[in-house]
């Protein structure tokens, strides 16, 4: 397929997706989503957890604490939030 023939969406990245628990609801239409990623130790060879906290943007607050939820890349939104609450997958119990 030659270069010419790509349409505009081919040739950007892809948005990020990723998956997390919901660990502070305490602002307005944000929420701070622990993701949790396991990665290959270098040199030791074992699985270590590592845990980043998202902000991401929750228009409708409806996301609660403990709650699993999907969220995706976005434009900066504000100072940290760059991502924004694509559904809640499971409710907290």
């Amino acid at each position: 397929m030659a270069e010419g023939n790509e349409t505009a969406g081919d040739r950007r990245n892809a948005r990020k997706v990723r998956e997390g628990i919901a660990v502070s609801t305490k602002m307005d239409k944000t929420v701070v989503v622990a993701v949790v990623d396991r990665v290959r130790h270098p040199r030791y060879h074992k699985t270590v957890q590592r845990t980043k906290k998202l902000y991401a943007h929750d228009e409708a607050n409806d996301v609660r604490v403990g709650d699993r939820v999907r969220v995706a890349e976005t434009r900066p939104l504000s100072k940290q939030k760059r991502w924004r609450v694509v559904e809640v997958l499971e409710r907290a119990r």
